[in-house]
């Protein structure tokens, strides 16, 4: 199936992802201190990250006009949306940062060339971490789904105040909501 239009989903013909506890021991976990490359050619240690970091991980954004990973990829509780919250954070970026986010990441398990090429097209105001070797994902224990033989993040985000949670969004749906569902909570909770 072709991906024409990425940003255009009516979110009542997909189906909601449900709360299966895979992020609950999240809240409290110091995050490791590996290195994961991101889109502006730097590697990000979360770990190491002074204040208040904001970090919203998805499975996989598409590429418009290309054929999506599986055929029925929109039926995928929580697979459909990546491109929408992507945008949805870069729209809301200065508002985060007004709130208090210092830093702000996407967090997928695809490969810095094509998040380099998505962060570019998309016009992101903030790096995309790339976790393509499951460092990170396997050391926190994030939430994951098995798509035709790969590995993906389930949606969620994360408040990570130097380098520990303390804050979890999961499940996330709809998902171009999740940036004001953030920001509201930023607001609500400052540093």
């Amino acid at each position: 199936m072709s991906q024409s239009n990425l940003l255009d989903v009516d979110w009542s013909k997909i189906p909601a992802p449900a709360d299966d506890g895979a992020a609950k021991h999240l809240v409290g976990m110091t995050i490791p201190p590996l290195g994961l490359l991101a889109t502006d050619d730097t590697s990000v240690t979360l770990s190491t990250l002074p204040g208040r970091t904001v970090v919203f991980g998805y499975p996989r954004t598409g590429e418009p006009g290309k054929i999506g990973l599986v055929d029925d990829w929109d039926m995928i509780p929580g697979a459909r949306g990546c491109t929408p919250q992507t945008c949805a954070f870069r729209d809301l970026f200065a508002e985060l940062k007004a709130a208090g986010a210092a830093h702000v990441f996407g967090l997928s398990t695809q490969d810095n060339t094509y998040q380099t090429e998505m962060a570019s097209r998309l016009h992101l105001p903030f790096p995309v971490l790339s976790d393509e070797k499951l460092l990170l994902t396997e050391a926190l224990r994030l939430p994951t789904m098995q798509v035709a033989g790969l590995t993906l993040i389930k949606r969620l985000a994360l408040i990570v105040d130097d380098g520990r949670i303390t804050h979890v969004f999961y499940p996330v749906f709809p998902p171009d909501q999740n940036a004001g569902d953030v920001l509201e909570w930023l607001k609500h909770n400052p540093v």
